[in-house]
C-alpha cells in the first residue's frame, strides 16, 4: 500500500513539474481582443466574387444559429452557380468579340471594287 501511495505521489510530482515547464515555455497563448459589435470576420471581395471566394467564407459561431451542413450546402450551390455563370459570360463575350472581328474583317464587294480602281 505504501508503494502505491509513493508511486502516485511521484507521478503527481512528475506531472506537476512537466505542467509547470510547459506552462513557462509555451505560455498561455496569445489572447485575442474581442471583436467590436457590428463587425464581422467574414470577408468577400467588393467585385469579381468567384466560387472559390464563396467556398472560403467562414462565419462566427453563435449559440443560436444555423445548421452548418445546410449553410455549407447553400454556399457550395451558390459557388457552383457563380462559376457556371462566369464561364457562360466569358464564352458569350468571346463569341461577341469574334463576331465583331468577323464583321470588320469582311469586306463588302462594293468596297473591294473601289479599292482596285
Amino acid at each position: 500500500m505504501t508503494t502505491l501511495l509513493l508511486y502516485l505521489l511521484i507521478m503527481a510530482i512528475v506531472v506537476s513539474t512537466l505542467f509547470v515547464v510547459v506552462w513557462f515555455v509555451f505560455g498561455r497563448g496569445e489572447d485575442l481582443p474581442p471583436i467590436d459589435p457590428g463587425t464581422t470576420l467574414t470577408r468577400l471581395p467588393r467585385e469579381g466574387v468567384t466560387g472559390d471566394d464563396v467556398r472560403a467564407v467562414r462565419f462566427r459561431l453563435a449559440a443560436r444559429g444555423y445548421r452548418q451542413s445546410e449553410v455549407d450546402w447553400a454556399l457550395e450551390k451558390v459557388a457552383r452557380e457563380l462559376d457556371e455563370l462566369r464561364k457562360l459570360t466569358a464564352t458569350l463575350q468571346a463569341r461577341d468579340l469574334a463576331d465583331a472581328a468577323a464583321k470588320t474583317s469582311t469586306v463588302k464587294p462594293s468596297q473591294a471594287d473601289e479599292s482596285h480602281n
